[in-house]
């Protein structure tokens, strides 16, 4: 195959990914060689491509890349999560466009459109995923609601609440009304707002107010006594039942056992004491609404206070509220405050600060409120799933998030399983009448196990007579069984395919779900395979643009990752991505990454086709090529071996540095330079196979190890460095390189001394404007310590010769390389008048720069008030530059002589 003359990304993607596919390459079954899995993060099955997608699984690919060319078994399993209110708001949005509303569907048909909605943008991130170049094995693509993942969640669900884990309950979650459903507490984001804080007016039933210690802070106009509640939230006065004060606040003393009337509404309510409230906020006094706060709750359960819910599932006011029936709760908060204002019942206003908590599904403000919902005991799966973390069994990358780990499972709340939705795994709980005429319910993995449970109840049930649960299961209930389910495990516990994959080996994914998924994930393996369920966790960080601002659609600052790829091919977005991204920091991404890593590819490209062009002879290898050869053979071993323990450590953005620079710096800008072809009348001479053949054995390892981080370059190359067979793949070679020498780190060294030697000559040319190939002397004085290699010094410097003398000329550029001193004869070289002009401009600078300096230091109110640091580096600037000046004017005189 000729290669083309320059590197067109779209052409080679394309044949290799489909090469890759036709051959299987990505496929992995169970055999006697160690296993890698790693199973893929879930995306939405709705979803599409997006940069922390990219960063992520570009992170998968390269960790799995390079396990599958360390010779092992490397599985890496796709799926996509049905993500329940995300994929159920998509598709009450699509009805509503045609007019059609989720209420006027019965529960079957609405998800005969759900499934359809599915079939038609499910996978279609996956299918992105292709350009990118990731390698996963696409025959065990899986979702969270096929058959068997299905069967593995209810089956759990089943056995949890068999073992007493699950259980119904009315209790206060976080609700968000636009979804319609309750969250649990890690869906609730909270966010900085600038607020109000409302000053209410709660008039004093009693008329006997009175002073009753010195402090007491009472409030009286011409209507009699009132105290003063301050709180953001007035929309919900319609739901207080109680004031509460603090019995140790003097300030409020005067309230103890007496009533006050909730504003506007006109109710009658006690002053109750609790320590709870917090003497320093607002004015001390606490409305206390049991059903839209949790504390509030748990203070009219202590204080048996009633409990009056005032909102509408989708956030409007109820009827309980007896005031402002069906309006939106933000629309009253501002009415309410208008009318508080009209009736004189509102002290002041504030702006005010504070966090409010918001749904991370739908972004709209959570509302606490009491509910049946079915919760799962967490304690237990905590008390599983710390140890292993903090003894790091389980290790994550980086460290850090151990601390955040153990703080939310030492803090650990029961988990809200329950969601008010159709689109997700129903709850396999049936509801019947016993035979004592009582609502009963039994919980079964079928309706027909349901039954058979219920008849012990009820012997004259029928099918019929069973009601299932409306509510369906949280997605993350799911895809904490990921690791397991994917293999069949909960299903088939003892199956080949568990047996061997599981334990998975890294976890790639953003620290924003270490406990909606990496947590519960833990507590899964535990508990249903004794052990854990990866061995190591990758976090990475979120990807945000150059100013630092978190990439997202309502920002417009986020590319279109596959018009990057288009752009700059998938190989130079996989670079871009990975110079900026080590592990657990967030990612300042630039499009210009992108472009460095398209770059890259053209010198790979370029540097390849270059030392195929060569042509080849059966002559002696040169002294300067032999040392060559040698060098960089030491040092790819070197590199190597770097390299390898910055993937054991989880450095990928480091290791990607590395071989970036090995190819570079050492291949291209050294090595090459040391052995390419000479030219004898303009024509590229013939190079010795020796030295050939070892610049492909290099070409070929350095290809291995850029793989994973550009799969698709490398594999072409690869491909055209030999003939292959069908089927062969770079994918699959294992880089094999002999253990180092005892004298690698020697001629290691020593080439750094050379590349010294060789970069001061360059200078001298560089700043003495001598042409490159003007040929030069070089002088060692007193002795040449690097006589070795004076055939690669001579070739890469363009000397005529290296000569060792006792003293160096006058007419020499001096320079040294560690202790040793250097020489390079300038004699007729220079072009004297350049050299004057070029002097005498860098004189006229200095004079300018000194005269500056001499004009601060002579202003007295300068010199007077200045720190004395300051001044002392004025002075400092004042006595160099006079020493630069009277040099440079020594060396025009010098110049002028010749």
């Amino acid at each position: 195959m000729e290669l083309a003359s320059k590197y067109d990304p779209q052409t080679v993607e394309s044949k290799w990914y489909e090469y890759w596919l036709n051959n299987k390459l990505f496929s992995s079954k169970p055999d006697g060689r160690e296993p890698y899995t790693v199973v893929i993060p879930p995306p939405n099955v709705t979803g599409v491509l997006h940069m922390g997608h990219m960063l992520n699984n570009t992170i998968q690919d390269i960790l799995v890349r390079h396990a599958r060319m360390e010779g092992k078994n490397a599985c890496w399993v796709p799926g996509t999560d049905h993500a329940s209110i995300a994929t159920e708001a998509k598709v009450v949005g699509k009805l509503a466009e045609k007019g059609i509303k989720k209420t006027d569907l019965s529960r079957e048909k609405f998800l005969e459109h759900a499934w359809d909605w599915t079939h038609e943008h499910g996978g279609i991130i996956l299918k992105q995923l292709r350009k990118l170049g990731c390698s996963c094995d696409w025959d065990r693509t899986s979702f969270t609601m096929d058959e068997t993942r299905s069967k593995s969640v209810i089956k759990v669900f089943c056995d949890l609440y068999d073992k007493g884990l699950i259980y119904r309950g009315v209790r206060m979650v976080n609700w968000d009304p636009q979804a319609q459903t309750a969250l649990s507490d890690e869906e609730v984001i909270y966010k900085d707002e600038h607020s109000k804080l409302y000053y209410l007016k709660y008039r004093v039933v009693e008329t006997d107010c009175k002073q009753v210690d010195e402090g007491n802070v009472m409030h009286k106009d011409e209507k009699g006594y009132y105290a003063v509640v301050a709180t953001t939230r007035p929309e919900t006065i319609m739901g207080d039942t109680a004031m509460c004060i603090n019995p140790e606040d003097v300030k409020n003393t005067w309230l103890k056992g007496k009533h006050v009337i909730v504003p506007l509404v006109g109710r009658e309510i006690p002053v109750i004491e609790d320590t709870y409230v917090d003497i320093q906020f607002g004015t001390g006094c606490l409305k206390v609404t049991p059903a839209h706060d949790i504390n509030d709750h748990a203070l009219g359960l202590k204080h048996s206070l009633e409990t009056i819910d005032i909102f509408n599932d989708n956030g409007t006011i109820s009827e309980a509220a007896g005031l402002y029936v069906g309006q939106d709760r933000m629309d009253v908060r501002k009415q309410i405050a208008k009318d508080l204002e009209a009736a004189g019942l509102m002290e002041k206003i504030e702006d005010y600060d504070n966090k409010v908590g918001f749904s991370e599904r739908t972004n709209v403000p959570i509302e606490p409120k009491l509910s049946t919902q079915w919760f799962l005991k967490m304690q237990h799966f905590a008390d599983l799933a710390l140890p292993p973390v903090m003894s790091d069994e389980i290790e994550f990358y980086p460290k850090k998030y151990k601390n955040t780990y153990r703080h939310w499972l030492e803090n650990i709340k029961d988990w809200c399983i329950s969601r008010q939705l159709w689109w997700g795994h129903r709850i396999p709980a049936y509801y019947f009448m016993n035979a004592d005429g009582k609502r009963d319910c039994v919980v079964a993995e079928t309706e027909e196990a349901a039954l058979e449970k219920a008849k012990a109840k009820n012997c004259n049930l029928e099918l019929k007579d069973l009601e299932q649960e409306s509510d369906c299961l949280d997605t993350w209930f799911s895809s904490w069984l990921w690791p397991i389910s994917v293999f069949d495990g909960i299903n088939n516990p003892n199956n080949k395919e568990i047996d061997y994959y599981y334990p998975t080996s890294d976890l790639v994914t953003g620290p924003d779900i270490i406990f909606f998924w990496v947590a519960r994930m833990i507590m899964a393996g535990y508990e249903y395979r004794k052990t854990y369920p990866f061995k190591h966790v990758y976090f990475t960080g979120i990807v945000r643009d150059k100013l630092g601002r978190k990439m997202s659609k309502s920002l417009g600052n986020s590319p279109d990752p596959l018009m990057l790829i288009e752009k700059y091919g998938a190989d130079g977005v996989r670079m871009g991505m990975m110079l900026s991204a080590p592990a657990g920091n967030d990612i300042l991404f630039d499009e210009t990454l992108c472009e460095q890593g398209r770059n890259f590819n053209n010198k790979i490209w370029n540097a390849f086709r270059l030392v195929k062009g060569w042509k080849t002879a059966d002559i002696e290898q040169p002294e300067c090529n032999a040392l060559a050869v040698e060098w960089f053979d030491a040092k790819l071993k070197q590199v190597n071996i770097e390299l390898q323990e910055q993937f054991k450590q989880y450095r990928i953005s480091e290791a990607l540095m590395t071989v970036y620079k090995l190819f570079w710096d050492e291949f291209s800008s050294w090595y090459l330079e040391m052995i390419k072809p000479t030219y004898l009348n303009g024509e590229a001479q013939p190079i010795d196979h020796k030295t050939y053949e070892a610049t492909i054995g290099f070409f070929d390892n350095l290809l291995k190890m850029l793989h994973p981080f550009m799969p698709f370059i490398t594999e072409e190359l690869w491909q055209h460095i030999t003939e292959r067979t069908q089927g062969e793949s770079i994918m699959r070679a294992t880089l094999q390189l002999e253990a180092p020498k005892n004298n690698d780190e020697r001629i290691i060294n020593d080439i750094e001394v050379v590349k010294q030697i060789v970069g001061n000559i360059r200078t001298v040319r560089n700043q003495k404007n001598i042409a490159p190939k003007e040929l030069l002397v070089l002088q060692a004085i007193g002795e040449n310590e690097m006589s070795a290699y004076n055939s690669i010094i001579l070739k890469m410097a363009n000397l005529k010769s290296i000569e060792v003398v006792a003293e160096k000329s006058t007419d020499s550029s001096n320079f040294m390389v560690g202790t040793n001193e250097y020489a390079v004869p300038l004699g007729d070289l220079i072009d004297v008048a350049a050299e004057i002009e070029k002097a005498e401009k860098e004189l006229q600078h200095l004079e300018g720069f000194l005269m500056g300096i001499r004009k601060k230091l002579g202003n007295e109110n300068f010199v007077a008030h200045a720190p004395e640091a300051v001044v002392a580096r004025e002075r400092k600037k004042e006595s160099d530059s006079v020493e630069k000046i009277a040099a440079l004017k020594q060396t025009i005189e010098e110049l002028k002589k010749k």
